[in-house]
């Protein structure tokens, strides 16, 4: 078990001992940031650790106004609304587009958030084949006539993997669907600014409605999901969602992490590029060692296995010699037994050369012929 004692960063102390870190979603290297611990220092003297109200009582400060204000203009939109989690995003934005949509066509290792967030009371999901926009077209034109609604990761949490909306998008547009993307690991990485999957694919915004679903706690080392858009659709999350008006205010500090982690990304575009450059490097050095990996511009990097054993195996070495790289046994319906390297930006070249020597030595231990 890794049991922190330190921050997470490009290396962290676990029992005592400090290890080289590829692990976690903090790609930007931002959850250690000097700006953004003064920050959150200074809000924790000014406001204390928490609001304990929710937002629709008295749970509502300048700090979370600030927030959205900095969201919205991330993403070149009107308002944005925050909320405790992340994970909480695909229901709320589901709950909201009730009555929009009578079926929902899911991804087959679509994010555990997504299949929860599914309202009870719609009837029909199908699932298509994973990123397989041929199979998606063939479940629309069965179900001709209903209203559809489509939901994919953008990035793919456990293989690195980027949704192709640059094909999905011209199916959905035939069919007169709705588009939400679970960007979480895509905000802060993809697109030329930064805003997500469909800016990566340059998506025109007029044919298909998309919405987004976003996070603060991956590549902008925070805490807290987002949706953002027109102030018309925000002000119905506020005034319509269960799950915002129930739960609790953002505590100060996490709203303040937030805000100077927009203003370093904003500030700091190399940031993105540096970081895939080097997760570029580490995929195309595994590949060329035969491991089975994905083939995408992203900093997740799997390290696919045949079986649970191996992954197990390999992990632990890395472990041994000081590199911590997790097998993962993740919540979605394909299962896979593999490794998940998260590339930060903050990794040094000495321990991306490090990761990939021990790597290469594991491979020719075990696997050689």
């Amino acid at each position: 078990m890794i049991l922190l004692n330190s921050e997470v960063g490009n290396y962290i102390i676990s029992n005592g001992r400090k290890y080289s870190y590829f692990a976690g979603n903090n790609y930007l290297g931002l959850a250690g940031h000097p700006e953004v611990k003064a920050a959150v220092i200074k809000a924790v003297e000014k406001y204390g650790v928490n609001f304990a109200a929710s937002r629709r009582t008295t749970g509502t400060a300048d700090l979370h106004l600030e927030l959205e204000g900095a969201l919205a203009a991330f993403k070149g939109e009107e308002d944005a609304v925050v909320f405790a989690s992340g994970y909480q995003g695909n229901s709320i934005i589901l709950e909201i587009l009730k009555g929009s949509y009578s079926t929902v066509f899911i991804d087959q290792s679509a994010h555990a958030s997504i299949i929860a967030a599914i309202p009870a009371d719609v009837v029909k999901v199908m699932y298509y084949e994973h990123c397989d926009a041929d199979h998606l077209d063939y479940l629309l034109d069965y179900n001709r006539g209903s209203n559809p609604l489509v939901i994919t990761d953008g990035i793919f949490a456990l293989t690195g993997e980027i949704a192709p909306l640059d094909r999905i998008y011209p199916v959905i547009k035939k069919h007169n669907g709705l588009l939400v993307v679970d960007d979480a690991h895509s905000t802060g990485i993809l697109g030329p600014t930064g805003k997500g999957t469909p800016e990566h694919f340059n998506l025109p915004a007029d044919d298909v409605k998309i919405y987004q679903t976003e996070t603060m706690s991956k590549a902008l080392g925070g805490y807290g999901g987002f949706i953002t858009g027109t102030s018309s659709f925000t002000g119905q999350i506020r005034d319509r969602s269960a799950t915002y008006q129930a739960s609790t205010a953002l505590p100060p500090p996490i709203a303040a992490a937030g805000i100077a982690s927009l203003a370093i990304v904003r500030d700091n575009p190399g940031l993105r590029t540096d970081l895939l450059n080097k997760a570029w490097r580490i995929r195309e050095e595994v590949t060329s060692m035969g491991y089975e990996t994905s083939h995408y511009r992203t900093p997740i990097i799997p390290v696919i296995m045949d079986t649970a054993g191996k992954a197990d195996s390999l992990s632990l070495f890395l472990e041994e010699k000081g590199v911590i790289v997790p097998s993962m046994k993740y919540p979605v319906r394909k299962e896979m037994h593999q490794l998940r390297i998260a590339v930060s930006a903050i990794h040094t070249d000495d321990q991306i050369n490090q990761l990939l020597d021990l790597l290469k030595k594991w491979k020719k231990e075990n696997e050689s012929n």
